[in-house]
């Protein structure tokens, strides 16, 4: 199985890439940044919709097509909103919400023509509540939120869509940014493999069977419910 899966040169994307492997399939990695793992890659700028598209394309045409996409690309850019340069506050949704768009457009006819094409987004906790200092996370993660679910509605009994929702998880995503934006050092946060694990249930559904939403998140996650 042939599975794209964007931001997989680290984090989670990383930890779903491994778990495909080891279950059989074969990851494609879609990142601005070239995998630690012997996968297949094409680098890509997800804020390029351009440049997503023809990665897509590349990546499928020279692999003999695509099962299934992951789109776990994500950034983000802390901060008020008076003090976030507004090209960093739109890059976050250009990222995490127009390029899972414009990935997800490109796979579709590849994935048709599968009997169980499936797409999994990434969204997020904060897809459903709101904090201050993170407006452009939010809106670009409350975008994937309805995005993801029109796209099920659209897409239902032609292609799978799952929508996986993590709460905080240990990664390098929180890395560089102001100490105020980073968990504490008793922060309890999800290991990426087991959201990986939860995004593997997801693809391993039989034709016809679909997870639609899983929240996962490590259990006492402050920012569900």
């Amino acid at each position: 199985m042939n599975v794209l899966i964007t931001g997989g040169a680290s984090g989670l994307g990383a930890a779903i890439a491994r778990r495909v492997a080891d279950d059989g399939g074969k990851p494609l990695i879609l990142d601005l940044h070239p995998p630690k793992d012997d996968f297949p890659c094409m680098q890509a700028d997800l804020s390029d919709r351009h440049c997503a598209e023809r990665a897509v394309h590349g990546l499928a045409r020279a692999h003999g097509g695509l099962h299934a996409v992951v789109t776990a690309a994500g950034i983000d850019a802390c901060g008020p909103l008076n003090d976030v340069p507004a090209e960093d506050w739109e890059r976050v949704v250009q990222v995490n919400l127009l390029g899972t768009a414009a990935v997800i457009r490109a796979a579709i006819p590849y994935l048709e023509n599968e009997p169980k094409g499936r797409i999994v987004t990434v969204a997020s906790t904060l897809g459903f509540r709101a904090f201050p200092d993170a407006t452009a996370y939010c809106a670009s993660k409350f975008g994937v939120v309805g995005f993801t679910r029109a796209l099920a509605a659209e897409l239902a009994g032609r292609v799978g869509v799952t929508m996986v929702v993590p709460g905080g998880m240990d990664t390098a995503f929180f890395d560089g940014r102001d100490p105020q934006y980073r968990p504490g050092p008793d922060a309890k946060l999800n290991r990426p493999e087991d959201v990986a694990a939860t995004v593997a249930f997801a693809l391993a559904q039989p034709p016809g069977c679909e997870v639609r939403e899983l929240v996962v998140a490590q259990s006492e996650e402050p920012s569900w419910p």
